[in-house]
């Protein structure tokens, strides 16, 4: 559904509503890559997986946003389209595909780097619709 920026004095803090928790986790992932660079300038031209099994949701959250990161500004690949499953048989499994192409600084629009994801201020309201908050440190 959406995203957007709330107020924080030096990090990027992010609410991302969506109708159920894997729409939600879509979302954080387009607003992680938004942050980074202009999201709406990336072609669809390559797919990469991701797997990540988590206990709880606050850390499954942790880590699809630091994969996200990583993906981006580590391996130099930038997604705009991201198609999630979530299971919980014991516990929290996400695989995601992530479309898009690799980084192109000029053409993406760089806008700045972040660092990793915090745990200060998460917030999962597992509702209808799903709300999530989370913090960003520049």
């Amino acid at each position: 559904m959406t995203y957007r920026y709330l107020e924080h004095m030096t990090d990027a803090f992010i609410e991302v509503t969506g109708q159920t928790l894997e729409e939600a986790f879509e979302i954080a992932g387009i607003a992680v890559v938004d942050t980074i660079l202009d999201v709406r300038s990336v072609e669809k031209k390559e797919k990469r997986k991701i797997e990540i099994k988590s206990r709880d949701l606050n850390n499954l959250l942790y880590s699809w946003l630091e994969e996200v990161i990583i993906l981006t500004i580590t391996e130099g690949f930038a997604g705009s389209v991201f198609q999630v499953h979530i299971t919980k048989p014991e516990q929290y499994v996400l695989d995601a595909i992530v479309i898009g192409e690799e980084v192109d600084l000029e053409r993406h629009h760089f806008k700045v780097e972040i660092k990793a994801p915090t745990f200060h201020l998460m917030e999962i309201k597992d509702t209808k619709p799903v709300v999530m908050r989370f913090l960003l440190d520049l």
